[in-house]
């Protein structure tokens, strides 16, 4: 089911849009005022390029209240890898007559306008996004983003074995666990994005340039290894 009703209000003045350059001499919007919107995917395996994708979930936040989702299953029109079946417990069954791919990313476009996106390895869920959306035609995602798996890795690498989203959410006792389906991932990844937030207030971040900032401002965790291309990258 896919659910992408426009949310009256949503954007707060102030807050960023695509495209926005939000830093140190632009402390931009406090976070309480921030429209995030966290993403997730399933795929058929592969690469952005040569892959597709099998699920989509977005759900949106501001002052940590979720605001509307996107969720659905997309046929892909290939097979699943059957890896990723057994991973996901997505077939090739379960997509068949799922909705098309603008069906679904055009109302997380919609979703997604003027937010920061927000993913645990969120360059992946948006490089496999932008992929579909270039397929519709479309342009890419502008939007800030935040990495969870960025900012798990500067603020709280010494309390965990790792920083895989099931090992955050069972070691910080998050409501939701994830199981490899977009929701379910998605809830964690927002239920970790808060818990961050309030760690992240200890170093005195409250605005959406000083999240943004972090990186450059605090040095990684030992043990915090180097986090791949991304929005918000863990140097």
């Amino acid at each position: 089911m896919v659910s992408a009703v426009t949310v009256p209000g949503s954007t707060v003045p102030g807050s960023t849009v695509p495209g926005s350059t939000v830093g140190p001499a632009d402390p931009g919007p406090y976070l309480y005022e921030v429209r995030f919107v966290v993403v997730d995917v399933e795929t058929t395996g592969g690469t952005a390029e040569n892959g597709a994708l099998i699920e989509v979930a977005a759900a949106a936040y501001q002052g940590g209240e979720r605001l509307d989702v996107v969720d659905s299953l997309v046929d892909p029109h290939v097979p699943i890898d059957p890896f990723v079946s057994g991973l996901t417990g997505i077939t090739d069954a379960m997509v068949q007559g799922a909705p098309a791919l603008g069906d679904v990313l055009v109302p997380l476009d919609r979703l997604a306008d003027g937010a920061v996106m927000v993913g645990h390895n969120v360059a992946f869920d948006v490089g496999f996004l932008d992929a579909g959306l270039a397929r519709l035609g479309r342009a890419p995602l502008a939007n800030p983003c935040v990495d969870t798996l960025a900012l798990a890795r500067r603020l709280v690498r010494d309390l965990v074995p790792d920083c895989t989203l099931s090992t955050l959410a069972t070691a910080l006792r998050l409501e939701h666990r994830p199981r490899h389906r977009a929701m379910a991932d998605v809830l964690a990844t927002a239920d970790l994005l808060h818990r961050l937030i309030e760690v992240a207030t200890g170093y005195g971040v409250l605005r959406l340039g000083d999240l943004l900032a972090l990186p450059e401002r605090l040095a990684p965790l030992p043990g915090a290894s180097r986090a791949g291309p991304g929005c918000f990258s863990a140097a």
